[in-house]
């Protein structure tokens, strides 16, 4: 039997245990060194060429999403599995060609579809089917479709809303306001979106967008701020351009930053 060579990249130790222990109760299934961060992960698979990684959205360092970029670019990238308790980065995450996508907590039988996905995979890539196999085509128009669509939606972002999931363009974004355990994303369009990520979670998934953090619990797109308002005590109010005209705090260390920012626009 072929053992398949696996890390685990995660810096919860519980999870990653946990992790470790449903791995384990498969034959064919071999634990290399796990890794804490995407810097360490990097570290070793070249070192040990895994075949497949469990990889964490979030850990310090290097965010997985990061990490698995670095991945791809190599040419004996391992397959990978994120793993991550919300499930709003499943679009990125097959954008990135992952085998799959494992939400926390496990579930076994989740977990062996997984594993038989990876086993599958792994067969396909020693196998070497004729142009003329009929049984391939399908899948490879199917896996052609699949890149179409994630070609597609790059760029856009998803985010758990009560019982359903929504895509959205980043620069249709408005503000984001943390309200205790969630936060409220309001678009331009005026729709208003609660998900259970935190503010920091939010604000490094728009790395790159222009976006800016006036407030411990705001973030607001500074293309969609219409004026700042002198307040009191050197701070001031942001002003968006919505038909509310929804005013922002914005703290007296922040708005320094902020006219900087605006300056060098």
């Amino acid at each position: 039997m072929k053992r398949i060579k696996t890390i685990i990249a995660e810096d919860e130790r519980l999870a990653r245990e946990e992790l470790a222990y449903l791995l384990e109760q498969e034959p064919d299934i071999e634990l290399l060194p796990h890794a804490v961060n995407g810097r360490e992960l990097l570290e070793l698979v070249p070192l040990w060429q895994p075949n497949v990684v469990f990889l964490d959205v979030h850990m310090p360092e290097l965010e997985g999403l990061q990490a698995a970029r670095m991945l791809k670019a190599s040419p004996a990238s391992p397959l990978i599995v994120f793993t991550t308790a919300y499930d709003e980065y499943a679009v990125e995450a097959f954008g990135l060609d992952a085998i799959d996508y494992l939400l926390k907590p496990y579930s076994h039988m989740r977990l062996k579809e997984t594993l038989q996905r990876i086993r599958n995979r792994l067969l396909e890539g020693h196998a070497s089917p004729r142009p003329e196999d009929s049984a391939s085509t399908p899948q490879r128009a199917s896996n052609s479709q699949a890149d179409a669509t994630a070609r597609s939606m790059r760029g856009k972002l998803l985010f758990d809303d009560g019982d359903k999931h929504v895509l959205v363009d980043p620069e249709g974004i408005l503000y984001a306001v943390r309200e205790e355990r969630v936060i409220r994303i309001l678009t331009t369009e005026g729709q208003r979106i609660t998900s259970k990520s935190t503010l920091q979670e939010l604000e490094e998934r728009l790395e790159g967008y222009s976006f800016f953090r006036p407030h411990r619990s705001y973030l607001v797109n500074v293309n969609r701020i219409a004026e700042l308002s002198p307040w009191q005590n050197g701070a001031y109010n942001i002003v968006m351009k919505d038909e509310q005209r929804t005013m922002i705090p914005l703290s007296r260390e922040a708005a320094k930053d902020l006219f900087r920012l605006l300056r060098e626009a």
